[in-house]
């Protein structure tokens, strides 16, 4: 009995489990982009108005990602993911009773609370169960698997807001129900699942982790996964209404833009965890953002539907490996500061509000063509990025 019980504490694969469903539950926060859109037409919001949502999102990693690495050195990175999972259910729990402006700022306030604390410490936690050269390639699967989350939101939401099966008078925001569900039920698995962690060296505070930021490595990588999440946010929020503007769709039928994207983001994500395993990071890394380069090159010029599924399409799979890669060469940087490092590089999902913001300026200004000249100087940082990747990770 005792012996089992030892097996399967120590068995990766039954430990894996529950944390990939975590890494689904982590997946949620991508809804912002599709509610946004449902939000901005139930309200009759400004772009720049409705950009609020993503970038508030987005706000608290930068106020809550380093004291949560800081979290994890007094409570464990496990309890630490609980923690974040209980919160993200509650931030879930709130629009079922209403999608009042007041109502949706509060609800994506939480969950933008609840992510950045998850994204900041389920990663790390992965390294208790996957070490060394895998690592990039296990967290690119935890993406896989996250996409999976960020995927279906869309298509659940515009079914709820169209389908004649009941909803509970729900309408879209059933998607927040159904997400609310699985949180419980990720809090359940994760709960009952022992994972034996190390012990940090030393107790850390809030300045010897920013000063991390003063090693030029660290400092790149940072900027890399601010860059990321900018161009991921703002093409799951953007993709839709570049449609709308140049064809003159609706919003229900331009809606599928974003789940196009987070189709080839979940497709990237499964083959990138199999292709890392064989190719080096630096060259898989140049391929995702030249694909990336190409697409806001179609997105700029392209006027018809299959061209701008296209780029939709090459920039979803490009994106969809870049954070695995920045994140684990952080990590394998700085191997005994793995909790402060993923403090500071989930910190960097910042860019989540930074690029909103200006795209969604930029877009009030210039129209569509503004919001991706934004993204594309993400892509161009990306590109420089990737001559200073190691070639050991």
């Amino acid at each position: 009995m005792n012996a089992a019980m030892t097996s399967n504490k120590r068995n990766p694969l039954i430990q894996l489990v529950p944390v990939m469903l975590c890494f689904f539950a982590m997946g949620f926060v991508d809804l912002v982009g599709t509610a946004t859109n449902f939000v901005k037409n139930d309200l009759n919001l400004s772009v720049s108005e409705a950009s609020i949502f993503p970038s508030l999102v987005f706000f608290w990693f930068l106020i809550f990602s380093v004291p949560t690495g800081i979290l994890m050195n007094r409570i464990g990175r496990k309890n630490t993911v609980l923690v974040s999972l209980i919160i993200t259910a509650v931030s879930l729990v709130i629009p079922i009773f209403g999608d009042s402006y007041a109502v949706m700022l509060i609800s994506f306030s939480l969950l933008g609370i609840g992510n950045a604390v998850m994204q900041t410490s389920l990663n790390p936690l992965v390294t208790n169960l996957i070490s060394g050269d895998k690592l990039a390639s296990a967290l690119t699967f935890g993406q896989f698997v996250k996409a999976i989350a960020s995927f279906l939101a869309p298509i659940i939401a515009t079914w709820g807001a169209t389908t004649l099966l009941p909803t509970f008078g729900l309408s879209w925001r059933v998607l927040f129900l159904i997400y609310a569900v699985v949180s419980v039920l990720a809090v359940t698995a994760l709960g009952a699942t022992p994972i034996e962690e190390e012990q940090p060296d030393k107790a850390s505070g809030v300045k010897e982790c920013v000063k991390l930021l003063g090693r030029p490595f660290i400092m790149l990588c940072f900027i890399g996964i601010m860059c990321h999440v900018g161009i991921d946010v703002g093409t799951n929020t953007y993709a839709p209404m570049i449609i709308m503007e140049r064809l003159n769709f609706t919003l229900e039928d331009a809606a599928f833009a974003t789940g196009l994207y987070f189709i080839f983001r979940t497709i990237g994500a499964f083959t990138g965890a199999f292709i890392l395993r064989v190719v080096s990071a630096r060259i898989f890394f140049a391929i995702s953002v030249v694909m990336m380069l190409a697409s806001m090159i179609i997105l700029f010029s392209a006027h018809s539907l299959t061209a701008i599924y296209v780029g939709i399409a090459l920039v979803g799979y490009g994106n969809s490996n870049v954070f695995s890669i920045i994140f684990s060469q952080a990590l394998l940087s700085s191997p005994s500061e793995k909790n402060e490092v993923s403090g500071l590089m989930i910190m960097g999902l910042f860019g989540g509000t930074i690029f909103p913001l200006c795209m969604g300026f930029a877009a009030d200004a210039f129209g569509q063509p503004g919001a991706i000249a934004v993204m594309t100087a993400g892509v161009i940082y990306l590109l420089f990025y990737t001559i200073k990747i190691k070639k050991t990770a």
